[in-house]
């Protein structure tokens, strides 16, 4: 599938001409940012929207301008999740469960950024439980709720180049601890479990991708120092001209959203299913110290994604097996 898409696109341009009346869709993370966008922009083309957030209030507040926009039969109802506890999470799926209605696709958005050393309510180390493990439990316990031809899509991020997971030290027990080595490790988990996902569930007409949205001023970075997000953005502008590329730039908040929107809606299944996506396309493999563009091998292996997949069970205490076919 071809477009005009690009690193520039917004989330309206991706749906132009778009009706979403009668879907349903599951956004994590919708207290802020991206999440509050993705919802609005659904929930604009008739989607109806379960935003899922752990501080209800603040969403409450934040998402006014969803419900605002919403249109053509599309609304908002918020859920409470907090996936830094698997507690909360087993309990949001729960209801999701028991309430029964399905979803057409679900976008696992929510996610936290080079955090001080710190773990989850579980014990794990607080990026990759709270970004990796709360989504994997989540998804996989409601994944008899995703429609037959419906989409998941796992937000994942450039600073997968920062690190590839570590499965035989996922807490950092024995790794000296850095933040954006623990935000790397949680983003290629993000992309790998939207690989094994994939193809676990593509039988069933179900397909999963990972996206990165780009480098957007949002909540995600209020951990960072603005000393510290300087400093980040030299040392990529310095490969960039070392290179003989431009400077970076961030994007809005809607150009962000976009690739989100695109994969779950508009691309076609089987150009994205299985596949790491960024400015509206499926991202090439790119090796090396950039970090601008593309995505390493590492985060699309299919044996290094049931590797994961294999450990992410073991640290839950929780297995799902494949769905049956037929």
């Amino acid at each position: 599938m071809t477009s005009n898409f690009g690193a520039t696109t917004t989330t309206d341009e991706v749906l132009d001409g778009v009706s979403l009346r009668g879907k349903r869709i599951l956004v994590t993370g919708v207290s802020a940012g991206l999440g509050v966008e993705t919802a609005r922009v659904l929930a604009a083309h008739g989607a109806q929207v379960v935003g899922a957030a752990r501080d209800l209030d603040k969403a409450h507040r934040a998402t006014e301008v969803v419900r605002d926009q919403a249109a053509n039969g599309g609304g908002l109802e918020l859920v409470e999740l907090d996936l830094a506890n698997l507690a909360s999470v087993r309990a949001c799926a729960d209801a999701l469960l028991a309430d029964g209605r399905r979803f057409d696709v679900v976008i696992a958005n929510a996610g936290v950024m080079a955090t001080p050393q710190g773990t989850t309510a579980d014990g794990f180390e607080t990026q990759f439980g709270t970004n990796h493990l709360g989504h994997f439990v989540l998804v996989n316990r409601i994944a008899s709720l995703i429609n037959p031809g419906g989409r998941l899509v796992n937000l994942s991020s450039a600073g997968h180049r920062f690190a590839d997971v570590d499965l035989d030290d996922p807490n950092f027990a024995h790794t000296p601890y850095t933040e954006f080595v623990a935000y790397g490790r949680s983003k290629t988990a993000n992309a790998l479990f939207a690989v094994e996902f994939d193809r676990r569930h593509k039988d069933q007409g179900i397909r999963a991708a990972a996206v990165h949205p780009g480098g957007i001023h949002t909540e995600l970075a209020r951990h960072m120092t603005p000393e510290a997000m300087e400093a980040l953005i030299k040392s990529i502008n310095d490969a960039q001209k070392a290179a003989g590329g431009e400077d970076y730039r961030f994007k809005t908040i809607p150009q962000g959203a976009a690739t989100s929107v695109w994969a779950a809606i508009v691309a076609a299944p089987e150009e994205v299913g299985g596949h790491y996506c960024e400015d509206c396309h499926v991202a090439e493999i790119v090796e090396g110290d950039d970090i601008r563009g593309g995505v390493r091998s590492y985060a699309i292996d299919p044996e290094h994604a049931r590797a994961l997949w294999a450990k992410s069970e073991e640290m839950v205490g929780e297995r799902f097996a494949e769905p049956a076919l037929g």
